[in-house]
């Protein structure tokens, strides 16, 4: 859930079809709200089971209202060199999630947890091909895998302190994670070149902008000017 339009009427995007959604705003632009509502929109309509969350706040009160719920991967992640580390885990969660797509030869999240539901409603449980264990008796069954959602609340604090190597590891989730059913969703309130690199942009399509400072801000982030003029307190615009 978005918000509403211009004429009242709701307006609801699926997050699996996006895959990935970059939101800016200046301070006091509805950003965080925006943001917190994308967050409800999702626990409202899916269990633990369905979707799990990895939460990073810099700013150590937004995302901490959201501490202690089932959905969350991680604690809420407030340290910066944590936040690197929950980065390259969804890396490496990817590449394992591909692995086993590959081997049982679904193409996607969907097909995967098809299968894996199809084998458990014949009685016959698909066993993990990636176990390296040496008793076979032990070899663990298969389960469905849930979507994963890392949601980072101040983008640019982070490329700030932990430098270039997010900027990577963000560029590979977005390249790649979409069919292993990884989403990010990168909130700034600084969208300058230096934080909204070419490389996010480019594997980042679906952008959202509240009030920007200026028209350069504006067009960093929908290639356009026109974000600069809006009123504020949660007016925006949206580009899928």
């Amino acid at each position: 859930a978005l918000g509403k339009d211009i004429s009242g009427q709701p307006v609801i995007v699926d997050l699996a079809k996006m895959p990935h959604l970059l939101v800016a705003g200046t301070t006091g632009s509805g950003k965080s709200v925006g943001v917190n509502a994308m967050i409800l929109g999702l626990l409202y309509k899916s269990t633990p089971e369905d979707v799990r969350l990895i939460m990073v706040d810099p700013k150590m009160l937004e995302l901490s209202i959201y501490e202690g719920i089932p959905h969350l991967l991680t604690p809420v992640v407030t340290d910066m060199k944590q936040a690197a580390n929950a980065l390259r885990w969804c890396v490496a969660e990817m590449e394992r999630r591909y692995r086993l797509m590959a081997t049982l030869g679904v193409r996607n999240l969907a097909g995967f947890n098809a299968k894996i539901n199809e084998g458990i409603k014949k009685q016959t449980p698909l066993r993990d091909p990636l176990w390296q264990g040496e008793d076979e008796a032990l070899r663990p069954n298969l389960e469905t895998l849930p979507k994963i959602v890392v949601i980072i609340d101040e983008f640019a604090d982070m490329i700030m302190v932990v430098g270039k190597k997010v900027e990577q590891l963000i560029a590979r989730i977005a390249q790649k994670a979409r069919a292993a059913g990884i989403h990010l969703i990168l909130a700034t309130q600084r969208p300058s070149v230096d934080v909204i690199t070419g490389l996010i942009k480019a594997n980042v399509p679906t952008r959202i902008a509240y009030q920007v400072s200026s028209k350069i801000d504006s067009r960093t982030v929908l290639d356009q000017p026109g974000a600069e003029q809006l009123l504020g307190h949660g007016d925006m615009l949206f580009l899928p």
